[in-house]
């Protein structure tokens, strides 16, 4: 049995997946805020509670689950908003501010007395969706998270790719091509893909030039309506984001990119975002394809849980 935990910022959500990766139980919590004893408790008494009811559920109906390691613990992944850095151990470039410079990874092995395997959400929203998702069967998947920021995942034959600098898929922090209004995005740079991509970010360019102040899903349903200024918004988020997969189609030339977030279910996109980006992907054809998500919001700790083979 895997246990994939998802650490964010206002809810853990948890699930136990059997050996064919189906869901046997997935349960959520608030996340004590601003507080990293209570988050580590709060993620292992989630553990340790979620497998005391598979194993009683497996005792009463045996349905041929086999939990795995020694007194019958499962394994455990969790997603992180952030990154454990590889020279200290120590959790950087997180959005929970006090998972900052923490061992994280340390200290939930020494309260659930095992190994633990730790990587960004992003990079569990990929590695689901190339294990038994839309990007499953193909060697090369591009998971983009689009929602109140931008996050990406790389998976190849299988496995995550981290990189030297623990950074692989921070794509949604690069200059977004061909844009002159550079606002500062919360890391420092300016002008970054995530400030256009991001659902904020669509609000913010609608607010900037058609002056409405309309949240991404009203902007989508207007649009809908013949609103012209939400179709406007509509076309140069597509535009924008044709774009900047186009360089990532050049540099990496995944198979299949998958769109997961708030904004991937805006159907649309898988249309024109690749009739968009032939004009800026250096081959005479594009077999890349773009698809949604299979998985929807379970994505994440789905791949935490398939952090472990």
């Amino acid at each position: 049995m895997r246990i994939g935990v998802d650490l964010g910022g206002s809810k853990i959500e948890i699930i136990a997946l059997g050996d064919a990766g189906e869901m046997l139980l997935r349960e959520r919590v608030a996340t004590p805020q601003g507080d990293y004893r209570a988050t580590l408790s709060a993620v292992a008494g989630l553990v340790e509670a979620v497998e005391q009811k598979v194993m009683s559920l497996r005792t009463c109906a045996r349905d041929g689950i086999h939990p795995d390691g020694a007194g019958g613990t499962a394994s455990v992944g969790v997603g992180i908003p952030g990154a454990e850095s590889l020279s200290t151990g120590l959790i950087k470039n997180a959005n929970s501010t006090c998972l900052i410079g923490q061992p994280l990874k340390r200290d939930l092995e020494e309260l659930l007395q095992r190994q633990v395997r730790i990587a960004n959400d992003a990079n569990c929203f990929a590695l689901s969706e190339a294990a038994d998702g839309a990007g499953a069967g193909v060697p090369v998947v591009f998971g983009v998270i689009l929602g109140t920021g931008v996050g990406v995942g790389i998976v190849i034959d299988g496995k995550l790719l981290t990189g030297a600098n623990a950074i692989a898929g921070e794509w949604g922090h690069n200059p977004m091509p061909g844009e002159h209004h550079h606002d500062a995005c919360y890391c420092g740079r300016r002008g970054c893909i995530e400030l256009y991509l991001s659902g904020p970010g669509l609000t913010s360019d609608h607010r900037r030039i058609a002056g409405a102040d309309l949240s991404a899903a009203a902007i989508a349903e207007r649009a809908t309506t013949s609103d012209a200024e939400c179709e406007a918004t509509l076309a140069r988020y597509e535009a924008r984001l044709a774009k900047a997969l186009a360089q990532v189609i050049n540099i990496l030339d995944p198979d299949v990119i998958v769109l997961g977030g708030g904004l991937s279910n805006m159907d649309r996109l898988y249309e024109n975002v690749p009739r968009l980006w032939t004009a800026h992907v250096f081959s005479d054809q594009v077999a890349t394809r773009l698809l949604k998500h299979r998985h929807g919001d379970s994505s994440g700790v789905r791949g935490a849980a398939w952090l472990w083979p």
